[in-house]
This record gives structure tokens, sequence and C-alpha cells, in this order.
């Protein structure tokens, strides 16, 4: 089972760890609108894009809705990425 993370929680770890903002959704949903500062890999490229992340800065996922994000967060625990944290959705780490 994934956990998600508050939006205010993952502003927290972007400001005080210097966190990575991953936007998994496809490159239409991105353009139309994303966070600022996050970089768009959709979740099936992340086998052949991890290697443009940092394995040693937590990692803050997010997709439309939550599921692609908690596939995203799987496939990089397994990719060895320890902090992985799911915020869920866009609306999730704008508003919360």
């Amino acid at each position: 089972m994934m956990n998600f993370i508050t939006g205010s929680q993952a502003r927290q770890l972007i400001e005080e760890n210097n966190a990575q903002l991953l936007d998994v959704r496809n490159p239409n949903e991105f353009i139309a609108g994303s966070a600022p500062g996050a970089v768009n890999i959709p979740v099936h490229m992340i086998p052949h894009m991890a290697h443009q992340l940092e394995t040693d800065k937590p990692i803050v996922v997010y997709c439309l809705s939550g599921g692609r994000s908690a596939q995203a967060q799987m496939i990089l625990n397994s990719m060895g990425f320890n902090q992985v944290h799911n915020v869920g959705s866009l609306q999730n780490f704008m508003g919360s």
C-alpha cells in the first residue's frame, strides 16, 4: 500500500531538502499546466529516463489522480530510489 503525503509536506520537502518534483503525466498534460519547477517524465518512460534524476535527493511524484504517481513510486523504488514520496495529484500538490 502506497502512502500519500500532503501538498504542504511535499512543498516542505522541496524547500528544506531540495527534493526533485516529478510530474509523471503525459507531455500534453504537462504542457497544459504543471507545478513550478516540475520535471516531466511520463510513467512509462521512467525506466528509460530515470538517469536524469539524482539518486541522493528525495523525489516528490504527482500525476492527475494518484494512480500513475503510485506506479511511478513503485518503479523508482525498484530501481533503487529510496526517498520517493507520492503527493497524488497536481491539485493536491498545489492546494493542501
